[in-house]
């Protein structure tokens, strides 16, 4: 499928002087576009006229191939590592990826008027994004990164968005390697930066969770010398996290922070809790299900405090915000519930939802996917997953996938394991979903799913709701 990374915003043009400035690259025989240039892209099927076309490389992929397609579609720039035959004006430049960091700086130094928060952590980043994206957007235009462009290719392809008329963004960074925090988060320049958790999300590329704090804690290197560092007070690795600081001004949030809750009443689908604040109390009506939701609420009045936000707006702005496609939303079918938490998962977010479930009537069945990027401890994980699973207030667990044996497994060491069904794929799953909600009419029955994205879990929804 399709999902263009382009921008459906007007975007402020660049010239052909803007492109070489920021770029250091050259005009291959001098041939240099006259007027402005509309847009840079990376994705050859939405290049047009006016438009530069960045080719990138990859492992499995060469962009430097469409070049002559692009210049078909009536594109009439392209920024290469190398020159191309093909009728179209070239910058040449050292390496179009940090080619595309360089344009995405250039664009954030030339709106220096953005308030910029830039935030990480192993489970939490999007909806956390999404709830300040909410308390923002009330008071401003906010930039706020999209789906997942959230690596190296995909900070600076949100940067290119910025405008002037701006007054915040947030930007999501993720992680997958060492030094890529690092990278991106000099791209942002952020004022007010910091890591919402340390979890088990990538445990295979960092080999272990040493690994992942410190990866994550190179965001704090770049935050404005008078901005603050945002850290979470209750996680395994908190002193570790302050030890990464490099601002005078610190806000931590959660158990014992300078920001947490307190009275917390979790719902179905929603939660209430008192934010304590060190500018003061408030009620919260969160319109979010789980404990862990109420964490990132808290999170996000941290960032916001300390870029100046008043907490009378975080409190607005939080019991007005709406989650991420694929994450928690309730759907209503015939006597059945559906939560739609298919967009990602790691071991903490699938314990998470199971949390929610749990809270849910009648009849709670959780259907999950493989969790990807474990490493070598894939299968342990999976394992325990299992294990934790079946000992929650669910009455079935249907595993999906490569893992679902060792989730079977795990689900066996405890004396819950006839709750826990495996299969290999979707397609054997799925008329034993049909048979659950056969054996269980007329009682009410919710269903959470939820895998890594690559699972496309929500694939085996869809079908399942056809055919009630």
């Amino acid at each position: 499928m399709h999902t263009s990374t382009t921008s459906t915003v007007p975007l402020e043009p660049w010239t052909a002087a803007q492109l070489t400035d920021a770029t250091q690259g050259y005009w291959l025989n001098e041939k240099v576009p006259q007027g402005n240039i509309k847009r840079i892209l990376t994705d050859s099927r939405d290049a047009e006229k006016a438009d530069a076309f960045l080719a990138l490389q990859g492992e499995r992929f060469d962009a430097h191939d469409f070049i002559a397609q692009v210049a078909a579609q009536g594109c009439e720039i392209a920024i290469v590592s190398h020159p191309v035959d093909a009728d179209i004006c070239q910058l040449v430049v050292a390496d179009t990826r940090l080619a595309l960091g360089h344009l995405g700086a250039y664009r954030r130094a030339q709106n220096s008027q953005v308030k910029v928060i830039a935030l990480t952590g192993s489970s939490g980043k999007t909806t956390t994004k999404e709830m300040l994206g909410s308390i923002l957007s009330r008071l401003a235009p906010t930039l706020i990164t999209r789906g997942n462009l959230n690596n190296d290719l995909g900070v600076p392809v949100m940067l290119l968005e910025l405008r002037a008329e701006h007054q915040y963004a947030v930007m999501e960074l993720g992680a997958s390697h060492q030094g890529e925090i690092d990278y991106t988060s000099n791209l942002v320049q952020p004022h007010v930066a910091g890591i919402i958790n340390i979890g088990t999300a990538h445990l295979g590329e960092f080999g272990g969770r040493d690994g992942i704090c410190r990866a994550k804690s190179e965001i704090y290197a770049h935050i404005a010398k008078t901005g603050t560092s945002i850290v979470p007070a209750a996680d395994d690795f908190t002193d570790t996290i302050r030890q990464a600081v490099q601002t005078e001004q610190v806000l931590s949030f959660g158990e014992n922070g300078d920001v947490f809750a307190t009275e917390i009443e979790l719902h179905p689908q929603s939660s209430s809790f008192t934010l304590n604040t060190p500018n003061g109390l408030r009620q919260v009506n969160l319109p979010f299900a789980g404990e862990h939701n109420v964490q990132n609420a808290t999170a996000a009045t941290a960032f916001a405090l300390a870029i100046g936000i008043a907490l009378n707006e975080i409190v607005t702005g939080l019991e007005q915000a709406t989650s991420a496609k694929g994450r928690l939303n309730f759907i209503a079918a015939k006597n059945y519930l559906f939560i739609d938490d298919t967009y990602n998962a790691n071991p903490t977010s699938m314990r998470a939802a199971a949390e929610v479930l749990a809270q849910q009537e009648g009849v709670k069945v959780m259907v999950i996917g493989d969790i990807g990027e474990l490493g070598a401890s894939a299968a342990q994980q999976h394992y325990m997953l299992g294990r934790d699973l079946v000992a929650t207030g669910v009455n079935f667990v249907v595993a999906v996938g490569e893992f679902a044996p060792a989730t079977q497994e795990g689900a066996r060491s405890t004396q819950y394991g006839k709750k826990m069904q495996a299969f290999l794929t979707q397609e054997q799953a799925l008329p034993f979903l049909l048979s659950l909600i056969e054996t269980h009419q007329p009682q009410s029955m919710s269903f959470l799913f939820k895998g890594s994205r690559y699972t496309h879990m929500e694939t085996l929804m869809a079908d399942l709701m056809e055919k009630i």
